[in-house]
């Protein structure tokens, strides 16, 4: 997945997002015909030739030293998970041949007993996915959660987002919602390029989603981590609720999201509801 057309737009872009104000430059007022800062600016800011640096936004960056990629990070004001992926695209870093194994051959994988125990003693919603966002898991609460997630034959919160008309209402932010995904599967294609899973995952949501196209050509990168989401559940109504994502040790690409509110909220008192109605959904199917 990645190539030097994906080096060249994701500098690009990044360039394209810096205004001279913020890198420190003196504009005097004269026209400037492209967005963000020229290709000179970044080669001064960040203390290379101005030869050097086209060539590397051409997309030949391999080879080019961590002082360089820093300068460069740098010069384009780019937060942690930005350089993260500057630097995975100019080094082509894919996990082991092992690892990389042990991912592709997950196409539809199950956690291990312990793993989903830990998820059944959990008392807030949790889930499990992989890097191209697959629900491998998820206790009695995670799926009531995500109940219309969880009704395709191999869930994935990407193939929902973009292409189920009902995510438009269940996402209070939908936009939102499709921003952050987009980023999040082109930081993972950053960090395993070979990955044909997420590669054809990539290339299905291209082709059926015009969002999905218009998101994607932002270049924005992001990693899950916590952080809030808003929820229309068909059931107990708006929820807010925390996320926060934890790696599972010895499950290399998968993940433990759990989803919490706090004490006395509204979401809190809708959570006890979505028990009750989680447990009595179970006990009917």
């Amino acid at each position: 997945m990645t190539s030097k057309d994906d080096i060249r737009d994701f500098l690009v872009s990044r360039r394209a997002n810096v205004t001279p104000a913020q890198a420190g430059i003196d504009d005097f007022g004269g026209e400037r015909r492209v967005a963000g800062l020229r290709r000179a600016e970044v080669a001064e800011l960040a203390g290379v030739s101005l030869d050097y640096y086209t060539r590397l936004e051409r997309g030949n960056i391999r080879g080019a030293s961590d002082s360089v990629l820093n300068a460069i990070a740098r010069a384009l004001l780019l937060n942690d998970v930005e350089r993260a992926h500057l630097f995975d695209l100019a080094r082509g870093i894919t996990p082991s041949s092992a690892v990389q194994e042990d991912l592709r051959g997950r196409s539809n994988p199950d956690v291990r007993t312990s793993v989903q125990r830990v998820l059944d003693n959990l008392a807030v919603p949790a889930v499990v996915c992989n890097c191209q966002q697959d629900l491998i898991a998820g206790n009695l609460m995670g799926r009531a959660l995500l109940p219309q997630h969880f009704e395709a034959e191999r869930p994935n919160l990407a193939r929902f987002i973009f292409l189920d008309s009902r995510a438009r209402d269940y996402y209070v932010d939908w936009p939102l919602a499709c921003s952050l995904t987009a980023a999040m599967l082109r930081y993972e294609a950053g960090r395993d390029p070979l990955n044909g899973e997420l590669t054809t995952l990539v290339g299905e949501l291209s082709m059926r989603s015009p969002q999905f196209r218009k998101d994607w050509a932002d270049q924005d990168v992001h990693e899950h981590r916590t952080g809030t989401k808003a929820y229309r559940h068909p059931e107990v109504g708006e929820v807010t609720v925390t996320y926060d994502v934890f790696a599972i040790p010895g499950e290399p690409g998968l993940s433990i999201i759990t989803y919490t509110a706090e004490e006395g909220s509204e979401t809190a008192d809708k959570f006890a509801l979505l028990s009750a109605w989680a447990a009595t959904h179970n006990q009917q199917r």
